[in-house]
């Protein structure tokens, strides 16, 4: 996945993976992770997702890393959000109340820049990887979030030779594997959606699971 790939999607506006409303099962399982209000909370690959506005509506600062500068100008457009711009190193810094964004590579963002968070988010970042480039991404997330922070992950899996990611099929054996070394691994839920997702359908896919994970970044 060269970031090409994901410049032309939005170029064209093929955005299939960005949701018009907050995804539920944040709304569900944020709680659990039991965070003080004006908690630090990663984004990673966060696009314009309108989970990070519900994000700062629980009173969290968001720190967002997004390839795309189209996504991001787009995010705080569609808001309606006064957006301060900076260079920080090799990102663009989109800054405003609760919401900034990193515009760039994350394999290029510094832990350096986000010493206070305390909490992640991933909806869509680890399943928009390839199995051969997944684990340079989470070992790159667990670079970048600093010991004890917790976190919730949302993964798909399904049948990878009946349909082309993204979105990729993460299976919770993968998800063991590969991310027990750097974090505590809680599954809070898992669920078939197939019946929820057309394309999937469409696409004759057997069947499709979706999982939420709690995950602590250990010591």
């Amino acid at each position: 996945m060269q970031p090409s790939f994901w410049h032309d999607k939005w170029d064209a506006q093929q955005i299939g993976f960005h949701l018009s409303a907050v995804n539920p099962l944040l709304i569900k399982y944020w709680p659990q992770l039991e965070l003080a209000a004006n908690t630090q909370v990663f984004v990673p690959l966060c696009g314009k997702s309108l989970d990070m506005c519900f994000l700062a509506e629980q009173g969290h600062d968001v720190l967002g890393c997004e390839l795309n500068e189209l996504a991001v100008q787009q995010f705080y457009r569609e808001n309606a959000l006064t957006v301060d711009v900076s260079t920080v190193a090799e990102h663009q810094r989109f800054h405003t109340e609760q919401v900034t964004i990193y515009q760039g590579d994350i394999f290029t963002l510094d832990a350096a820049e986000m010493p206070s968070t305390k909490a992640f988010y991933d909806r869509a970042a680890l399943i928009a990887w390839p199995e051969e480039m997944r684990g340079a991404y989470a070992r790159q997330l667990a670079k970048l979030i600093p010991a004890n922070s917790v976190g919730l992950l949302i993964t798909l899996d399904y049948p990878q030779a009946e349909l082309n990611g993204p979105p990729f099929a993460v299976s919770d054996d993968w998800v063991q594997a590969n991310l027990a070394v750097d974090f505590e691994i809680e599954r809070l839920a898992s669920e078939d959606v197939l019946s929820e997702n057309p394309r999937f359908v469409n696409k004759q896919v057997s069947w499709l699971t979706e999982s939420v994970y709690k995950l602590v970044r250990k010591g």
